[in-house]
């Protein structure tokens, strides 16, 4: 009788014991499942995180201009900018890298006061006025100050009749642009595309060009030396307008 109440409660500790292990395992794996869970979690949000980071850091650069094509009628160039060729990418550029004005280097933005303007008539410099289409002709600024200064951008180009009651403010290119900085007696230069005609009718007559400079508000006077242009001061997309500088 004691043999089999000693062998009954051996069985029980056994069972006991094993029954312990079992909670013991699930206690385990319980405590495993909710620590994945965590870092799983984390992860997922890390990777959220630098996509939408990547995102910004995109939108942030995709303004940095357009290869050369039709002038964009979005701005018109009257007034001089080191901004980009439309005003929503103008806002998403590196306003150091682009814009002409002072940086790190100390190297301060080129003002009207500093510069001086002319057209450059040497050579073939002049138009083509028998050109299908449009021909180029082509503007220096030349940095007259006794210190250098850095310039980039579209400059704002003004066409004026004699009398200065025609006015035609020509727009901008899609061209990209840099930047550029000019020692003491240094210059560089935009192109105009114009579009040049003989007819007696549809024409306009430049007399004076009015030069603003990137980020400035005085403008440069230069008299127009060249013929007279087709009339599109009304057109979407004029054949007559302005690239930029360098």
């Amino acid at each position: 009788m004691r043999s089999n109440t000693a062998s009954r409660n051996a069985r029980r500790r056994t069972l006991r014991v094993a029954a312990a292990a079992l909670t013991a395992v699930a206690g385990l794996t319980l405590t495993a499942c909710s620590g994945s869970d965590t870092p799983g979690a984390k992860a997922a949000g890390g990777t959220e995180r630098a996509v939408g980071a990547a995102g910004v850091d995109a939108a942030g650069t995709a303004g940095s201009g357009t290869a050369a094509g039709a002038p964009d009628t979005g701005a018109k160039a009257g007034a001089g900018t080191g901004g980009g060729t439309k005003p929503e990418a103008a806002g998403k550029q590196s306003r150091s890298a682009h814009t002409g004005g002072g940086s790190g280097s100390g190297v301060e933005r080129c003002h009207t006061s500093g510069l001086k303007a002319s057209f450059n008539t040497g050579g073939d410099a002049a138009p083509d006025p028998n050109a299908s289409g449009a021909t180029t002709t082509s503007i220096n600024l030349t940095n007259k100050g006794s210190r250098a200064c850095k310039i980039g951008g579209f400059p704002g180009v003004d066409l004026t009749s004699v009398n200065g009651g025609e006015r035609w403010s020509l727009v901008r290119s899609s061209a990209k642009f840099g930047s550029i900085t000019l020692a003491p007696g240094d210059s560089t230069d935009f192109t105009l595309n114009v579009a040049l005609t003989k007819e007696n009718e549809g024409f306009y007559q430049p007399a004076w060009v009015e030069v603003t400079p990137p980020n400035e508000t005085k403008a440069l006077k230069i008299e127009w030396p060249w013929g007279t242009l087709v009339d599109q001061r009304s057109a979407t997309h004029p054949a007559t307008f302005v690239n930029p500088i360098g």
